[in-house]
């Protein structure tokens, strides 16, 4: 039993505070707006002082396997963290918008 709520992307709410814990080059290639990046591996020595402890963050990666170690390990530290378990590939089969940081059309990896 997870101490986290679940959700798929098409449900999580256009304001959320997101969360993408997938590596630089995913992120580069295609991410939501306004997303929090924060590589899965950066987590540990980041969280304290990039991510809020009142607000609730919906965690996401491609197709949910980082995105459910981080949201567990958050919630043991605390924090607030809904699990988003179709990750950016449901993120993109849901039509949700996407952006590129490197020049070119978006694309989930």
């Amino acid at each position: 039993m997870s101490d986290f709520e679940t959700v798929r992307a098409a449900d999580v709410p256009a304001d959320a505070a997101l969360l993408d814990v997938r590596e630089d080059y995913e992120f580069a290639e295609g991410h939501a707006p306004r997303a929090l990046h924060i590589p899965v591996g950066e987590v540990p020595a980041r969280f304290e002082e990039e991510l809020d402890p009142d607000e609730d963050y919906y965690v996401i990666c491609r197709t949910g396997g980082r995105s459910v170690q981080i949201a567990t390990w958050l919630t043991g530290k605390g924090y607030s963290a809904i699990f988003v378990a179709d990750g950016m590939d449901g993120w993109l089969v849901a039509g949700r918008p996407l952006e590129s940081s490197t020049g070119e059309e978006p694309k989930v990896r």
